[in-house]
């Protein structure tokens, strides 16, 4: 029937009828190529990127024979109730040989008096009192640093004062991970669930920042960890001069620190489920914001690859969501559009679906779509708030 038209009106026809849209040069033809080249984007990120940790499987780490020695460094300022609760879970592992290094940090609680009693009754349990002094800068880099000098093992696992671990194998996991070659082990450090829409976004951030740095390392571009569930070397930590090249900014010793030392696949992701080190997480949106804005206080900092490689995924899901939804009020796109976008939902859905299942958070998975869209426009804006301040407190 096409053999009698216009060529030109047979195409259209031809493609009206299969409900595939004319190509001309408009601007429905410009937002489609932008819808379908973002999902392309979000494609190579969902398939290359995310995969990695999807479909990660355990691998056998250290026999109970070859453990390391480890000394575990906490950094706690005004901790007292939090170490009342939580440090008697990290003294009690079942580990064969570690210490753990307490360094008090210019607090004026009832600190001391805590450590004090604790060491009585822990052998393996050894406090640094840091004096108050106007002229120490905030943050937790002059604490660590002090542990790290003063730990008699060469390897190390940082946590923090209001965490606890997720079992008594939290240490034996973690130091299982120190095989020949690896000298950092990023670990997860996941928030307690409790009611309230806060509560909920807070741990699907922490549970979708961990999947990206989690992800990226595997991808061998590491870019960070989590201080509350870090292990290292003395020997990389003195290699790499320590917080030198960024001590005077309070944050950084989880993301900066692991940009400088992490290289040549020197590292292990470790999500085994008794790993986990779990805190409480702020109950206020303006706690959560300062906590925010203390961690973008390093962002300024990353190379240029690595922020674009972080900046490319939430611009391009913006892009294919204003697009998507601008092509739906055109007859002519409607279809083609709506099964380019459908195909990218499934594809995310599924994987990054499994990603969250490996960190725990398989509430968040039925709602994944929709939580993926608000934290991605979320985001900007706390990022944007943030720096207007320079946080300068611990």
């Amino acid at each position: 029937m096409y053999f009698n038209m216009h060529p030109i009106f047979a195409l259209k026809l031809y493609t009206r009828m299969h409900l595939l849209p004319t190509f001309d040069k408009n601007l429905e033809t410009v937002i489609f190529f932008a819808l379908a080249i973002s999902a392309f984007v979000q494609l190579i990120y969902t398939l290359f990127i995310y995969r990695k940790l999807a479909f990660l499987k355990k691998k056998s780490g250290l026999s109970d024979h070859d453990l390391p020695p480890v000394t575990i460094i906490i950094a706690a300022r005004n901790e007292a109730d939090n170490l009342f609760e939580n440090l008697p879970f990290i003294l009690e592992q079942h580990y064969p040989q570690f210490e753990v290094i307490v360094i008090n940090h210019q607090s004026v609680d009832d600190s001391s008096h805590l450590l004090n009693a604790y060491t009585q009754q822990y052998p393996n349990l050894r406090v640094i009192e840091v004096n108050r002094n106007q002229h120490l800068r905030p943050g937790k880099k002059l604490p660590i640093t002090l542990g790290i000098k003063g730990a008699k093992y060469d390897h190390l696992l940082l946590t923090d004062a209001d965490c606890r671990p997720a079992s008594n194998n939290w240490l034996r996991s973690m130091s299982s991970h120190f095989i020949p070659g690896k000298e950092i082990v990023l670990g997860y450090g996941p928030y307690n669930k409790k009611k309230g829409f806060i509560n909920r976004l807070i741990r699907f951030d922490t549970a979708w920042i961990a999947m990206n740095y989690f992800s990226m390392a595997l991808s061998r571009l590491p870019y960070m960890g989590v201080g509350r569930n870090l292990a290292y070397s003395k020997d990389l930590f003195n290699e790499v001069h320590g917080f030198k090249s960024h001590y005077a900014l309070p944050s950084g010793d989880d993301d900066l620190f692991i940009q400088e030392a992490a290289k040549m696949n020197n590292y292990a992701v470790n999500i085994d489920s008794s790993s986990f080190c779990y805190s409480d997480a702020a109950e206020t949106w303006s706690s959560w914001a300062r906590q925010k804005s203390r961690h973008y206080s390093t962002a300024n900092r990353y190379n240029v690859i690595k922020k674009t490689l972080l900046g490319i995924y939430p611009f391009t899901l913006l892009i294919l969501l204003v697009s998507f939804v601008t092509l739906m009020l055109n007859i002519e796109f409607r279809w083609l559009s709506l099964a380019v976008f459908s195909f990218v939902l499934v594809m995310k859905w599924w994987i990054q679906g499994r990603c969250l299942v490996k960190l725990g958070e398989k509430r968040f998975v039925l709602y994944l779509p929709f939580w993926d869209i608000f934290y991605t426009l979320l985001i900007p804006v706390l990022f944007l708030t943030a720096e207007k301040k320079r946080p300068n407190k611990w």
